[in-house]
Formats: C-alpha cells, sequence, structure tokens
C-alpha cells in the first residue's frame, strides 16, 4: 500500500509540476495565435522529457548519487562547470519567472497591483524551502496545482467544433496570418517548455531526497510515463482553449487575465476560481523547484552537504544559495519587468541550454562503473541519439529566430 501511495502521489506531482508558467503563457500564446497546428512539438517534447527523466531517475536510484554529481566526476570540471553555468541561469530565469507567475495570479485574484504582491510571493517561497519536509512541499503543490484539469473541462463546456481542432492538430499548417519563422520560434518555445533543464536535475535529487534504490526503479518509470504525459494533455487544453476562444477574436495573448479568459466564458467565477487556485499552486510548486534546482546544482557540483533531509544549519551553503536565488528573482521583478516577457524568454533560452544537459545524462546512464547492468538498452540510446540531434537543432536555432522575429512579435 505504502508503494501505491508513493507511486499515486509522484503521478500527481509530476502532473502539477509539469504546467508551470512557462506552459501555460507558451501554450496559450500558440493557441492564440496558431490553434492546435503546433500540438505536434508538445508530443515531441512531452517523449523527450520522459526519456531523459527517467535516465535520469535511474541514475539516482542505481547509484546513490545525483546526477549533477556524477557529470562532473565523470565529464571533469570543464564539461561540468559548462553544464552548471548553463543550466543554473536558465534556471534562475525561470526561478524569476515562477515568482512572477505567483505575483500575477494574486493580482488576478485580488486586483492588488503585482509590484506589491512580488515581495511577498518571494517571501513565502523561501520560507516554505526553510521550514517545509521535501515531501509536504512537493505533494501539496503538485496535488493543488491539478485544479489546472479545469483547462480540460473548461474545452469541453465551450462545445467546440472538435473536427476543426482534430484537422489542426493532425494536419498542421503555419495560418496564412502568420510568418513561417514565427512559426518556427514558438516550435522552438513550447520545445524549450517541455524539456526545461531543471526538472531533470530536480527529479534525480528528488529520487535522492526521498531516498530510491533499484527497488524503487518502477516508481520512477510511473512517475515519468504516466505524470509527465498527462501534464502534456494539460499543456494541449490549454491551447486547445486559447484556440477556441481567442483565436477566432483575434485576441493575443500579452496577460495572465487573457490566459484565464475561456475559462470563465465556460465555466463562471466557479471555474475562474478553480483556475487561478491551479495557476497559483503550479507556479508555487515550480518556484519551489527551480529555487531547490539552483541549490542542488551548486551543492552537487562543489561538494557541498544538500538536501532538505538535512537541517538548515547542517547544509548551510546550499540554504544560503536558494535563498540568494529567490532573493535575486525578486529583485529583478521589482525593476517592474514584465513577468510575462521573462517567461517567454526563459523558454526559450531553455532551448538554447538544452545540448549541455541532457548530453552528460546521456553519457552518464551508459556508464557501467556507474550504473552496472542498468545502463540504457539500445533502444533507448537509438531515440537518445535522435533526441540528440533535434535538441541541437532547437539550440542553434533558437537565437536566430529570436532575432529574426523580434521575440515572435
Amino acid at each position: 500500500m505504502k508503494r501505491f501511495f508513493a507511486v499515486a502521489l509522484g503521478i500527481l506531482t509530476a502532473i502539477g509540476g509539469f504546467v508551470d508558467i512557462g506552459d501555460l503563457v507558451t501554450n496559450a500564446v500558440v493557441g492564440a495565435r496558431f490553434g492546435l497546428s503546433l500540438v505536434w512539438v508538445v508530443l515531441v517534447g512531452v517523449v523527450g522529457i520522459c526519456l531523459f527523466a527517467q535516465m535520469s531517475g535511474r541514475v539516482a536510484a542505481v547509484s546513490g548519487r545525483a546526477t549533477f554529481e556524477i557529470i562532473r566526476e565523470r565529464l571533469g570540471p570543464r564539461v561540468g562547470g559548462a553544464n552548471l553555468v548553463a543550466s543554473f541561469l536558465v534556471t534562475l530565469l525561470t526561478l524569476t519567472a515562477e515568482i512572477g507567475g505567483i505575483a500575477l495570479a494574486l493580482e488576478l485574484a485580488s486586483s492588488v497591483e503585482r509590484r506589491l504582491w512580488i515581495p511577498f510571493a518571494g517571501l513565502a517561497v523561501w520560507l516554505v524551502l526553510w521550514r517545509v519536509k521535501f515531501s509536504v512541499l512537493e505533494n501539496v503543490a503538485g496535488l493543488l496545482g491539478l485544479t489546472l484539469v479545469v483547462f480540460a473541462v473548461a474545452l469541453f463546456q465551450l462545445g467546440p467544433d472538435w473536427g476543426e481542432l482534430v484537422e489542426q492538430a493532425t494536419r498542421p499548417q503555419v495560418p496564412a496570418s502568420e510568418p513561417v519563422p514565427t512559426y518556427w520560434y514558438y516550435a522552438v518555445a513550447l520545445f524549450g517548455a517541455a524539456m526545461t533543464p531543471y526538472e531533470v536535475f530536480f527529479f534525480s535529487s528528488g529520487a535522492r531526497e526521498e531516498r530510491w534504490t533499484v527497488k524503487d526503479l518502477s516508481v520512477s518509470r510511473a512517475n515519468v510515463l504516466i505524470g509527465f504525459p498527462l501534464g502534456g494533455l494539460l499543456s494541449v487544453a490549454i491551447a486547445g482553449c486559447a484556440a477556441v476562444v481567442l483565436l477566432p477574436r483575434g485576441i493575443e495573448v500579452s496577460t495572465l487575465s487573457e490566459i484565464t479568459l475561456p475559462v470563465a466564458l465556460a465555466g463562471g467565477k466557479l471555474l475562474l476560481a478553480l483556475v487561478i487556485l491551479g495557476i497559483v499552486a503550479a507556479t508555487f510548486g515550480a518556484a519551489l523547484e527551480t529555487a531547490l534546482s539552483t541549490g542542488y546544482t551548486l551543492a552537487q557540483f562543489f561538494g557541498w552537504s544538500w538536501g532538505k533531509y538535512h537541517r538548515p544549519a547542517q547544509a548551510a551553503r546550499f540554504h544560503t544559495a536558494m535563498a540568494v536565488a529567490v532573493l535575486v528573482g525578486t529583485l529583478v521583478l521589482l525593476t517592474n519587468v514584465d513577468p510575462v516577457a521573462v517567461t517567454e524568454y526563459s523558454v526559450v533560452f531553455s532551448a538554447v541550454a538544452l545540448p549541455l544537459t541532457y548530453l552528460p545524462i546521456l553519457v552518464v546512464a551508459n556508464d557501467r562503473e556507474y550504473m552496472g547492468d542498468h545502463v540504457n538498452g539500445r533502444a533507448t540510446n537509438a531515440l537518445g541519439l535522435v533526441y540528440l540531434v533535434v535538441i541541437l537543432a532547437a539550440s542553434l536555432a533558437a537565437i536566430p529566430l529570436m532575432i529574426a522575429t523580434g521575440a515572435g512579435g
């Protein structure tokens, strides 16, 4: 029974963590401009994150060490350092976006200007990181984030032309009103949102927080192979709501209220309240994960004590790193930058950093010194190599497309 609940809760928290502010904004923007013609990117992204997350979780369970510790040891300080710099900066940018997402959701709920909420959002994230146990913070935020299923409910309530939506999804094409480079810019952004680097490092480190061993490989697979695809379905539902309500009216997404508009039209105040709760919970949970990831990567690279199972005094540098990351993100937002713009840039720069994140994971997952008989099989390696080509292409195209399209404008 205990193992059953470990699987069930892991699946639920994976769903809650998958749909963060990056996925919310990017999927809504894409749905409002391209309908469901980019759903294929979500599918590619979900398969990719499942592939590498299961490698990362297996490495942690078999070796008894977090992936980032082994990357530095196996590939050396130069490669490990490049991985650290790229993943840390992208994770810090993502953390900033998540804190901004919390403030935006609270603004929508209260009509109080977001800049007044930003310090409280940052303080709340730090207090939870400092005082709350890992299992509690992960499960509570993830389970509450499941209320984002109201996007799927709203899509059915809207009564769309399902044939048209299926046509958009299965026969993707660039709308006549949109330039081809803009279409591919948002394809790269969606891919980056689905495969954000912090997810695999958090998953690996979380496996060590929960003391996974070889006996828990089935738990790891269930978390990955059920949780992430369900999160992907929620992403498609967000895009679908935007495609049904915003696209025909020519409404472009620039605020959180436009993302939630289809839900309000479908279900009134009740569904709107639920979706706001879901956004607060999902962004808060993602803020916790990204803040933890900044501490995990630094501590694992430099050999510090780390983990929520340590008291703050026993892992002072780990907790200090997280506190500084939260403070930096909060201060950046107080300069009055647009959190939605920060989110859009974070998913693009995530795509840029992907090769430095996923190539080392593939290398470590094939090292028998650490993995023994649990190295990747041929099919996993073949699919991993295919994805490395896709990842490299997305990484090389991201910045040129951002410049050419004016960040999708």
